[in-house]
């Protein structure tokens, strides 16, 4: 019980909430040790960060073009359609390319090995 909580006041949310994450578990810490967990992680980052950068990257070209290349963004490609709507347009498609990426990556590389650290944890290591 917390200094804060007494018989007539029970702990309240945060409190007990923030007692539950300082328990930890000693068969995730053993399974955070491993070689194939450090492996997992390495994976992850390995595409989820430069993607982000890539994306934040497009996407903020996007923005700069509109605020300062005005007139290369006003430019007719077909009838009414301008540069910049392309450029929105390309936005939405390389989010689900992106999305889509990432479930094959993760399909083929991160989720056997999560699969295996998982049997393994459930088994106790």
């Amino acid at each position: 019980m917390t200094p804060d909580a007494t018989a007539d006041h029970p702990p309240t949310e945060q409190q007990a909430s923030h007692q539950q994450s300082e328990r930890t578990d000693p068969r995730y810490d053993a399974l955070a040790a491993t070689p194939e967990f450090a492996q997992l992680r390495k994976l992850y980052r390995g595409f989820v960060f430069p993607a982000t950068v890539a994306f934040l990257a497009w996407y903020l070209l996007y923005v700069a073009m509109s605020n300062w290349a005005t007139d290369f963004m006003d430019t007719r490609v077909v009838g009414n359609i301008n540069v910049a709507l392309v450029f929105g347009l390309l936005q939405f498609v390389t989010t689900f390319a992106l999305a889509w990426l990432y479930s094959r990556f993760s399909t083929a590389r991160l989720d056997p090995l999560a699969r295996e650290l998982n049997e393994q944890y459930e088994k106790g290591l």
